[in-house]
């Protein structure tokens, strides 16, 4: 597997950008929420940790302005390839980046924000970055996370057998990954001994009914990462088969519903 295939868990293809902009449109009323309890505003220099392809990065840069900066960082060069061209088609004031956090270089006090989405989950050391934007960033300049605060909430309603299998095959990977994957419930404690003020945390559940855009979200997942599964032995041939038949049975069940796992915003501030 060649490093580009590596940067992330889902792929870097055309199919995942597909994935990641219905994901967006799910979040982006929730991103948009925490941007402005943060207080982001024009001619402000922010940073997307962990932009991918920069659907929040472009939103962003309309925030900032042209007499402010988006630096998008990721490491996969062709999301970022994707987010130059479409920075310049827009002419968007955006500094995309296709680098790893640990290389990551910021000048001291140069940052008046940070918004970072699913990105810390798959870190081995997450302490380490938010550290390095900490002191990056300018007394007042604040964080803005989204992670998962509990993946197991991920359940289906009415039960059955094969999906519930492969979610619990999907989280078992990710339980042992180098990564914590409900990492957004330890936030405020980290945030907290870094030396900032936590300034708000809030739980977002969303609830998906069938043929609804916040179903599209878990349904685009099922069918990109367990493939995956199977391919890393979590799964067998038979149990994804089983699990997205059982995806469709689900779609046509009356009063059928799926809770996504819980999200968490945390709003943290650097005195």
């Amino acid at each position: 597997m060649s490093e580009e295939q590596q940067a992330y868990i889902l792929g870097t293809d055309r199919e995942e950008l597909l994935r990641l902009g219905i994901q967006h449109q799910v979040w982006a009323e929730e991103a948009v929420k925490g941007w402005e309890l943060a207080g982001f505003s024009a001619g402000q220099t922010l940073i997307d940790l962990g932009s991918g392809p920069g659907y929040c990065s472009l939103e962003l840069a309309y925030i900032a302005g042209q007499n402010g900066k988006v630096i998008a960082v990721d490491k996969s060069e062709s999301f970022i390839n994707h987010l130059d061209k479409l920075s310049e088609l827009q002419q968007l004031n955006i500094d995309a980046r296709a680098i790893d956090f640990d290389q990551l270089m910021l000048e001291a006090n140069s940052l008046d924000g940070m918004y970072c989405r699913w990105a810390l989950a798959w870190l081995p050391d997450p302490k380490a970055i938010l550290e390095k934007v900490f002191k990056a960033l300018k007394p007042g300049g604040r964080m803005v996370i989204h992670e998962y605060y509990d993946w197991s909430t991920h359940q289906i309603q009415p039960p059955m057998a094969g999906l519930n299998a492969a979610i619990a095959a999907a989280l078992r990977s990710f339980k042992e990954s180098e990564g914590e994957i409900d990492i957004g419930r330890q936030l405020p404690g980290m945030l907290n001994a870094m030396g900032m003020k936590v300034n708000s945390i809030r739980l977002m559940p969303k609830l998906a009914q069938p043929k609804t855009l916040t179903w599209q979200w878990p349904k685009t997942f099922y069918h990109s990462y367990f493939p995956r599964l199977v391919r890393a032995g979590y799964l067998s041939d038979q149990q994804m088969e089983e699990a997205l038949t059982d995806l469709e049975a689900l779609e046509r069940t009356p009063g059928a519903t799926l809770c996504c796992p819980l999200m968490v915003e945390v709003i943290a501030e650097k005195l």
